[in-house]
């Protein structure tokens, strides 16, 4: 059972319970699997593939013809849903796109800044047992309205040798441009550094376990990645008027992600804790990730009760969870004091599966509290920027003094005479 506690009785510890430590085996069995891919390329793949994927693979691209058979496989009123997703992603995702600038406000001096797409990105979608056709929808469209000319996707195959058919259709939809049959660390090293079949890209984005994030990390400075995510997590934000029921199934819809999932509840009413204790209870057991919710619910879940909503607001400020959701009747009236979220629901009808699957906004988000400092998935991970500087002889002229004052005074002699020796009259 869920544990309810009064806030002011907490100690920091039972507060921020979302710590992600190192794992020494699987930063060795990764380092390992880095390593051979990167001497073996593809014959580490195609092993690999057999070792943890038990299948034999005669080749590890996905054929135009096995997509388009995937998609029309694919049941046409989720190709509908899917289209609509991807036109909400689109219409969202496109209000971030930036535009390169230009000042000339002084005369003979003219800065800059140009706005250009990363050539190629990898897109790691899991897979196996699991399928996340939204998860392709969420990195792909970005990546897309970015401008990025290769759109590469990895995830893991089946037993049969095959990528899930809905993970395929949604590639379509978002416009993929390769895809491969590769999975875990193996795939994030090959993205990286490349193989005889898989390419190079310039930045690996999309979440994964802990091998996979594992290896992104160990990765990152070859290419540049989105982010370490850790485990799922919710925060639901109520007062008493709200239905339990609701608050209830809202947390569990985190808390069947994974064991290592976080679901936790902040209100300034006793009463509606308990009830939602009460709710889960009789939620739980329906799921037929029963186990797991429970397990999520017990080892990582709390509820936590205020003095009121202003201080409830304060609480998750300090949590900065990855979802939450302000399940108040003016929940406008909180969202300027909210500073530490992903990604803000607002309302008591908007639960989290709306912004996982379908309004837009992307559902890739910081987690284990580094909504302090990070950011969702955006248009931006998908392009990089460049300055540049004008002056003509007669305006560096005019500075010329200011500059090599400052150079000397850093002590840096040869910086100041790059500027000096331009006036210096010829011997």
């Amino acid at each position: 059972m869920i544990k309810i506690y009064q806030y002011a009785d907490m100690n920091p510890e039972e507060i921020f319970n979302r710590k992600v430590e190192q794992n020494d085996e699987v930063e060795a069995i990764v380092a390992g699997i880095i390593d051979r891919v990167r001497k073996e390329g593809d014959a580490a793949l195609t092993d690999y593939a057999w070792q943890f994927d038990h299948c034999r693979l005669d080749a590890l691209e996905v054929s135009d013809e096995e997509i388009q058979a995937a998609f029309e496989r694919t049941d046409k009123e989720f190709i509908k849903t899917l289209e609509m997703a991807a036109q909400n992603i689109r219409a969202f995702h496109s209000r971030q796109i930036r535009k390169n600038f230009m000042i000339n406000d002084q005369e003979g001096v003219v800065l800059g800044q140009r706005v250009m797409p990363i050539e190629k990105v990898g897109l790691y979608v899991p897979g196996g047992t699991a399928s996340y056709p939204s998860t392709v929808l969420m990195d792909a469209i970005p990546a897309q309205l970015a401008g990025v000319k290769q759109i590469i996707m990895v995830s893991p195959p089946d037993k049969e040798g095959k990528i899930a058919d809905p993970i395929l259709a949604a590639a379509k939809v978002a416009g993929v441009n390769r895809i491969f049959k590769v999975g875990g660390a193996q795939a994030v090293a090959a993205l990286a550094y490349g193989t005889q079949s898989v390419p190079k890209v310039d930045k690996i984005v999309g979440p994964g376990n802990i091998f996979v994030a594992t290896a992104k990390r160990r990765v990152f400075g070859v290419v540049d990645i989105d982010m370490i995510a850790g485990p799922s997590e919710i925060l639901v934000l109520a007062d008493g008027s709200c239905n339990p029921a609701y608050v209830a199934a809202d947390m569990l819809s985190q808390a069947e992600h994974d064991k290592l999932a976080s679901a936790v509840l902040v209100t300034d009413s006793m009463e509606l804790a308990q009830a939602v204790q009460a709710q889960l209870e009789i939620q739980i057991p329906k799921l037929a990730r029963a186990e797991i919710a429970r397990t999520s619910i017990e080892n990582n879940g709390k509820i936590i009760v205020s003095d009121s909503m202003s201080q409830a607001i304060s609480i998750s400020n300090l949590i900065a969870p990855e979802h939450l959701e302000v399940c108040v009747d003016d929940p406008f009236a909180c969202l300027n004091a909210i500073t530490n979220a992903g990604s803000v629901f607002l309302g008591k009808n908007v639960p989290e599966a709306l912004g996982d699957y379908f309004a837009g906004p992307n559902h890739t988000l910081p987690t284990s509290g580094t909504a302090r400092f990070s950011s969702p998935l955006s248009v931006d991970d998908f392009v990089k920027k460049s300055s540049f500087i004008y002056y003509t002889k007669e305006a560096l002229g005019k500075v010329q003094d200011r500059v090599v004052d400052f150079a000397m005074r850093e002590g840096l002699q040869g910086h100041a005479n790059s500027v000096a020796i331009r006036f210096r009259e010829e011997e």
